[in-house]
């Protein structure tokens, strides 16, 4: 049975990696669903967040192949329960008169920001949930988009322990 599961890796911040890591997804026949990168707090590091859908053994396998990659010094799959997941989404929308105003609306609502606004359209930018980000376009389309752009989920364990702990020593 396919689950979806997100994977944080800490990667020594070195070119290829990327290309080393979704090389082994593709390899294996296995979709990634989002794949974001970035800086850590210590910038000779990155880390990536990937979400993917598989069963629990092509996971596992999934896993330990990524685990075995030099430039790979953590991987952890996070929990959703003890998760913070979030993504952004930048959107465009046809917008005018009444329809301004409603578009205004739903986006305070949601809890977003404008960003830009032109004769005619709105640039809209709001973080959350995947649910909430695909909530909020659901709900605009009508009004009509233009364009969007979506990040990858970002993920950080709540509490106290921390991913990155005990990667320089590893």
């Amino acid at each position: 049975m396919n689950e979806k599961f997100s994977l944080s890796i800490v990667v020594t911040n070195q070119p290829g990696v990327l290309t080393r890591i979704s090389s082994l997804f593709s390899q294996r026949d296995f979709n990634i669903d989002t794949f974001t990168s970035g800086k850590t707090e210590d910038e000779d590091y990155a880390r990536i967040t990937i979400t993917a859908s598989g069963d629990s053994r092509k996971k596992d396998q999934m896993i330990k192949q990524i685990s075995k990659l030099y430039d790979v010094r953590k991987v952890e799959v996070m929990q959703p329960e003890n998760t913070i997941l979030r993504e952004l989404l930048i959107v465009k929308v046809s917008a005018s008169g009444e329809k301004l105003r409603e578009i205004l609306d739903a986006a305070s609502v949601f809890r977003s920001k404008v960003v830009d606004m032109s004769p005619g359209s709105v640039c809209i930018e709001i973080t959350g949930e995947t649910r909430k980000i695909d909530a909020f376009l659901n709900y605009i389309k009508d009004y009509g988009i233009l364009e969007y752009c979506r990040t990858g989920l970002i993920a950080v364990q709540r509490g106290k322990e921390c991913l990155f702990e005990h990667v320089k020593t590893a």
